[in-house]
């Protein structure tokens, strides 16, 4: 199995960077607001997330459901359920940067958005630098530098007899 690896500064960012970013808005807030107020506005946006989670979770499923049962490849409803997921997790995690974030992957009016740079990254990844086969060193089945030696070795043509 091959490791997926994560660059450096998308950990520094993610660990980092957003977390201090967090602190920094919910501290504004709270100075314009008043931390009681503060602390309301984030219970308010997990119960709010957690209900937007149950209803776009919903209609994700009835639609992956209906997909299936009429045969089609439900591409389009598993990335929404996809993003669903990542969108409630952020709405549930205290911030509002993470909450905005959140809510703009779950509404049905901001999802296509983040649908189509799903899409990319996910193609970009499966497809590799050459747009044929799977990523990684040599590509794989259907590279369009096959046929010929890779890195499995070399390619043996031939044909098959049967006896």
């Amino acid at each position: 199995m091959r490791r997926v690896r994560i660059p450096g500064w998308l950990l520094l960012v993610a660990f980092v960077v957003v977390p201090l970013v967090e602190i920094f808005v919910l501290i504004q807030v709270g100075q314009v607001i008043g931390p009681w107020w503060t602390i309301l506005l984030l219970i308010g946006a997990s119960v709010l997330g957690t209900w937007l989670i149950r209803r776009e979770g919903s209609r994700s499923w009835a639609a992956l459901q209906e997909a299936l049962q009429t045969g089609r490849m439900p591409a389009r409803e598993l990335a929404d359920a996809g993003l669903i997921l990542i969108g409630g997790t952020l709405m549930l995690t205290p911030g509002f940067v993470s909450d905005i974030v959140g809510v703009l992957l779950i509404l049905p009016l901001t999802r296509p958005i983040a649908r189509g740079v799903l899409t990319k990254v996910v193609a970009g990844r499966l497809l590799g630098p050459l747009g044929g086969g799977l990523a990684g060193p040599g590509g794989g089945p259907g590279n369009a530098r096959r046929p010929g030696p890779g890195p499995e070795g070399p390619v043996v043509q031939g044909e098959v007899v049967d006896d």
